[in-house]
């Protein structure tokens, strides 16, 4: 019978214990949850206010809370191209990409190696971020000034005249024409500035219409 009474009181000990744990877990992600949602509201005005040490801090403080934070690397990459230190842009944005693939990362990926005219890994970072997500005219545009600098003039083309077919905007058009141009196409280039001088003729009645630009940054 003690023995059955000794069993029973370490069970209910262990069962308040274990009760006790679970309230800590509860207490213990909610603060540091709370303490993310400061650090990001820091890092947002930082950027913001272009207090872009500040910024800084709290974005590498809270990769020190959360080491697989996508979207603090990616937004820490941003940081660093604004100030062009593009080797550390490339370094966060790779492990960003590396950590959770996304359409924005690997695009922001593609535009500092582009701006570093490394444009054979920049082709390579547009193409995986295209493979994720290819309704944005502007994703076709880069990947086709990549195209064009590799002197792949074909695929330059087709990722212009795909831009045009998602957005037929004046810029769109505009670098098409010019495409065209360039490889010696002027009939289809006259048509496309056909295209323009309409969309010209009709600008004061409807609203300006532009390129819509991918998302540098999810989160």
């Amino acid at each position: 019978m003690l023995e059955l009474a000794l069993l029973l009181g370490f069970g209910a000990f262990t069962l308040r214990n274990l009760q006790v744990r679970e309230e800590e877990n509860v207490i213990i992600p909610r603060k540091i949850s709370e303490r993310l949602g400061k650090l990001w509201d820091i890092a947002h005005q930082g950027m913001r206010e272009n207090r872009l040490n500040r910024a800084e801090k709290a974005l590498l403080t809270i990769l020190k809370i959360d080491k697989k934070n996508a979207a603090a690397y990616n937004r820490l990459g941003i940081l660093y191209a604004k100030q062009k230190e593009y080797k550390d842009a490339i370094d966060c944005f790779e492990i960003a990409s590396s950590i959770e693939p996304t359409a924005s990362s690997l695009h922001n990926l593609g535009l500092i190696y582009y701006e570093t005219e490394n444009y054979e890994r920049a082709a390579v970072a547009f193409e995986q971020a295209l493979r994720l997500e290819d309704n944005l005219a502007a994703r076709h545009i880069a990947y086709a000034k990549v195209q064009e600098k590799l002197d792949n003039k074909k695929i330059m083309l087709k990722e212009l005249q795909k831009a045009v077919e998602l957005e037929p905007s004046r810029e769109s058009y505009t670098l098409l024409m010019n495409g065209y141009a360039n490889m010696g196409m002027q009939a289809e280039a006259d048509q496309v500035e056909d295209k323009l001088k309409r969309m010209r003729n009709t600008r004061s009645k409807t609203p300006k219409k532009s390129v819509k630009r991918p998302r540098k940054v999810v989160i």
